[in-house]
């Protein structure tokens, strides 16, 4: 295949450093602001170095195999991946979900550009496998693996998707107030809101929740708790997990439809009851949010489309 043919589509992120310049304008100032608060402004500079070393090695590397664009985090929501474009990322975890909920199948080639800052659970590679593994990947010899994702639909046809979690609640720290249903089971709620994971986010915030419910229900269910608190489920599991935070009993609410499983033949329904501030986001996106107020319903099930993680 000729190299110009191939589109790489190469995401990244700004470091903490550049969101400090961004606040304060220069790096002096910012150096300032950080130092006089006792902290070491030198861990910042030296992962903003390693970062862009990292990016531009990248860069270097990528453009080798096919025409190159680069795409900072920022400008995901907007940007329209071809679909035969091979995307690389290279950043941390959480870059590699934001990326992977605006994809229809493009494999993911997901980079750890700093191995001994960054854990890595979605970044099985380093930069001095990405040539090989970028060959491979264009080749079609690389084997991947296929990431579950959740969807919220509402009544007017506004879709979110989430590789992680949506949040189904209000803006602000009050409760919110909504009708659950889940096949015949329905209530009204008054809570925190509702959190939904996926196979991937479930040993992140699905973990916590888990966690405390643990630590109050004592030895109710104990054992699956605790299973699925140190385990999660699998990545590709076709179903959803739900969780109601904090649910609140009173004459006209109930607290018994707090935690179930969503499938592909049984999805999980909500209609709004707050009067203003109601949203859903994903995957701790706040900014990318859909509004769900008063009279909306929302329809959580597992997306159509996968994501695609080369591992």
């Amino acid at each position: 295949m000729d190299p110009l043919s191939r589109r790489i589509v190469l995401v990244v992120r700004k470091t903490r450093l550049e969101d400090l310049v961004v606040r304060y304008n220069t790096v002096e100032q910012a150096r300032f602001f950080v130092e006089h608060l006792g902290a070491d402004f030198s861990d910042y500079e030296a992962e903003h170095r390693t970062y862009q070393q990292a990016v531009q090695h990248t860069e270097a590397t990528l453009r080798r195999f096919g025409r190159l664009h680069r795409l900072d985090r920022s400008l995901l929501p907007t940007y329209l991946f071809p679909p035969d474009a091979l995307v690389v990322v290279v950043g941390q975890d959480g870059l590699v979900a934001n990326t992977l909920k605006y994809l229809d199948g493009q494999p993911v080639v997901a980079v750890n550009p700093d191995p001994g800052r960054w854990d890595g659970v979605l970044l099985p590679f380093q930069i001095e496998d990405l040539a090989s593994i970028v060959s491979e990947s264009l080749a079609g010899k690389r084997p991947t693996r296929a990431i579950s994702m959740a969807r919220a639909r509402l009544s007017d046809g506004q879709e979110l998707h989430a590789v992680n979690d949506l949040f189904i609640g209000p803006r602000s720290h009050v409760s919110a107030r909504y009708e659950i249903r889940l096949g015949n089971r329905h209530e009204v709620h008054s809570s925190s809101g509702v959190i939904v994971s996926t196979g991937l986010g479930s040993t992140g915030w699905f973990r916590s929740l888990l966690a405390g419910a643990l630590g109050i229900a004592g030895n109710v269910r104990r054992k699956d708790i605790e299973t699925m608190r140190e385990h999660g489920f699998p990545w590709d599991a076709d179903y959803l997990r739900f969780t109601v935070r904090e649910p609140f009993p009173s004459r006209t609410t109930q607290v018994n439809l707090v935690f179930g499983q969503v499938t592909r033949g049984k999805s999980l329904q909500l209609v709004s009851q707050m009067a203003e501030h109601g949203v859903i986001f994903s995957d701790g996106i706040e900014a990318d949010f859909l509004p769900f107020n008063a009279g909306m319903t929302a329809e959580i099930g597992l997306a159509s489309r996968v994501g695609c993680l080369v591992t």
